[in-house]
């Protein structure tokens, strides 16, 4: 122990210089010690983690003097944050931060702010203060981004200087490019729009980037085409943070945007699983068994016809309870528990539950199933550093360190296509109707490239205009956001007719209602080879039937896509633990797929998200098979 102390001691020589050893008195508590020496406790911890268990009398403490961190320490504040709640994680006074951030704080708490979360120096505040200005900068290039032209539509109360001022034109360049619309505007009219935009980039020397104003890591990736992963292996110190005036190393080969999706090798975890030590997995199952049993109005077997709820979480669990047999005939060392979530939509027994068991040596944690309680777990159990599963929600919520969430976001899904289209060189065209202003708008402002389609007076689709957006000779891609059948199977005729001039493959964000195939004859959705991406593949192979076949034999049905993420998230979660590694460097390196889903996790912007996408195309044989 004292040569480990040495060790200590030796290294950090410098920062012990600036600390003050305190003996703790009887009935103490970090916080009244935090106070007496004009620190927050979050320093205390700090300097000794294990306080975080708890301090006994005549314990000897290190805490930092006041001032001596001349930098102070920082927060950066991601998605949903209040003061309050950080204030809450760092334990001091809201009124601190809004006094050790007056001017950062002016305009209120935005998204990527770096805040004081403990008093910074004086020489700190003075330097924070300045607008530092680049002086090295070796060369300054201006990079001209291509002409943009798309289409918008007019709705209520809209004004010229309102939609001028969204699109970065002035009110006349607006009417240049409109004249009818000198006299006035009318609802439903379609606006040309264009734009051209004007990017810096600042190189510092060959394969370098000068951090601007406001920048983050996401944003960057996509301005200079390299992806994050590959950004923070050449630069680790952006581990600590993205600041502006940083002088980065990007790599000089070139990276497609969207290399997320292919960064990894597809791995079997199940040849380098690691037997030699115990695991243990808690599952968190919303099965809400005391309201069922004190419920006097409904029968089990009611609620069981009626609760959708809890036919998901049965249907979940019974694809979990085949991951788990799974584990146990492979000699895998897991422990597996099991608890019973009591939640509503604002409250739970989350909480209490970690209160009353040891959740210390816990590898991690599947559920629950709504996005906040998942929250609330994580939060709770980032004291033990325990990863937390996210099994069901599409909602993404708090970036936090220790949660992952396993089911694709609707975005990623989305981009996913636009690589597609990027990889076969695609023409892309949107046909979407005017009352999917939200759609348009995505459109316009990731993927501005896209071609918007027009509509006439009477609202049906401009065929000539249509005409002019196609190219011969290389691929068509169609997007479809049409809520009415009867104007869905008006195109779809329309853009078969126009096969026999031009390649083009019809795509769906998602496969909707109005598809129905009782109104819109699959032959038009076959012959157009109607793709959309999916978080699930098709099964194909052998042991996928194998998986289906045993299900009904213990079920007496078919798995559905609950049941089969039960099984594909629980035995993931459950390979990933037993490596040698452990979960969280598991998912860092490796890519995995199953029964139905797979699981490729990447960190962007401090959030954990599953990359694991499919593309899925209608063919002409009547079946739907995966994009290769």
């Amino acid at each position: 122990m004292k040569k480990v102390f040495f060790i200590y001691s030796f290294l950090f020589a410098f920062a012990v210089q600036a600390q003050i050893k305190h003996v703790v008195a009887k009935g103490e508590s970090v916080y009244q010690i935090a106070k007496k020496y004009q620190v927050t406790p979050y320093d205390i911890y700090r300097l000794n983690p294990d306080a975080e268990n708890g301090i006994q009398e005549n314990t000897t403490l290190l805490i930092p003097k006041a001032g001596s961190n001349s930098s102070g320490i920082t927060h950066k504040v991601v998605a949903k944050e209040t003061l309050f709640s950080i204030s809450k994680k760092y334990n001091v006074a809201v009124s601190d931060i809004e006094k050790w951030n007056k001017e950062t704080l002016k305009e209120g708490l935005k998204i990527d702010q770096e805040i004081y979360v403990s008093k910074p120096s004086a020489i700190n505040k003075t330097i924070a203060s300045k607008e530092i200005k680049p002086v090295d900068v070796v060369k300054e290039e201006k990079v001209k981004t291509s002409t943009s032209t798309f289409s918008h539509t007019v709705v209520a109360q809209e004004t010229k200087y309102g939609i001028a001022t969204k699109y970065g034109l002035s009110v006349e360049e607006l009417e240049k490019l409109n004249p009818q619309i000198v006299e006035g505007l009318k609802v439903g009219e379609i606006l040309k729009i264009k734009t051209t935009q004007e990017k810096k980039v600042s190189i510092v020397g060959k394969g370098q980037y000068e951090v601007q104003p406001k920048e983050t890591l996401f944003s960057l990736s996509k301005k200079l085409n390299v992806s994050q992963e590959d950004l923070l292996d050449l630069n680790p110190e952006l581990k600590e943070g993205l600041k502006e005036g940083m002088v980065l190393n990007i790599p000089s080969r070139k990276i497609t945007r969207d290399s997320i999706f292919s960064a990894k090798s597809k791995v079997d975890l199940l040849k380098t699983v690691d037997k030699t030590s115990q695991k243990e997995l808690v599952l968190f199952l919303p099965f809400n068994i005391n309201k069922i049993e004190n419920d006097s109005l409904k029968t089990k077997t009611e609620h069981l016809k009626t609760n959708k709820f809890l036919n998901l979480t049965l249907d979940f669990y019974a694809g979990a309870l085949m991951a788990i047999d799974s584990a146990k005939v492979l000699g895998l060392p897991v422990n597996i528990k099991i608890y019973d979530v009591e939640s509503s939509k604002y409250s739970s027994n989350i909480a209490s539950i970690i209160a009353k068991n040891d959740f210390s040596k816990v590898d991690a944690v599947i559920g629950p199933f709504q996005n906040s309680h998942v929250e609330n777990t994580a939060q709770l159990l980032s004291k033990y550093n325990i990863p937390v599963i996210s099994p069901l929600s599409k909602e993404k919520g708090l970036a936090l360190p220790n949660l992952y969430y396993a089911i694709p976001s609707e975005e990623k899904l989305k981009a996913n296509l636009f690589t597609h289209f990027k990889e076969k060189s695609g023409n892309v065209v949107a046909i979407i109707s005017t009352k999917k202003t939200a759609s348009r708008d995505y459109l316009t402002s990731n993927f501005p490239e896209t071609k918007l389609a027009t509509f006439n007076d009477k609202g049906a689709l401009d065929i000539a205009n249509l005409k002019t957006q196609l190219v011969k000779g290389k691929p068509n891609f169609v997007i479809l956001e049409i809520e009415k059948a009867g104007t869905i199977l008006s195109i779809t005729n329309t853009l078969k007719n126009l096969q026999k001039e031009y390649e083009i493959q019809l795509v769906v964000f998602e496969v909707y209602d109005a598809l129905n195939f009782e109104e819109i004859p699959i032959k038009n959705l076959t012959a157009l080879k109607m793709m959309y991406p999916s978080a699930n593949k098709v099964i194909t192979a052998p042991e996928e039937f194998i998986f289906a076949k045993e299900f009904k034999k213990d079920n007496n049905i078919l798995p559905n896509t609950a049941a089969v993420k039960g099984f594909d998230i629980t035995f993931d979660t459950i390979l990933r633990i037993c490596q040698e590694e452990g979960f969280v460097d598991s998912v860092s390196k490796y890519k995995t797929e199953y029964v139905e889903n797979s699981f490729d996790y990447s960190n962007e912007n401090g959030a954990n998200n599953n990359n694991g996408c499919y593309l899925l195309y209608y063919d002409n044989d009547l079946t739907i098979k995966q994009v290769q």
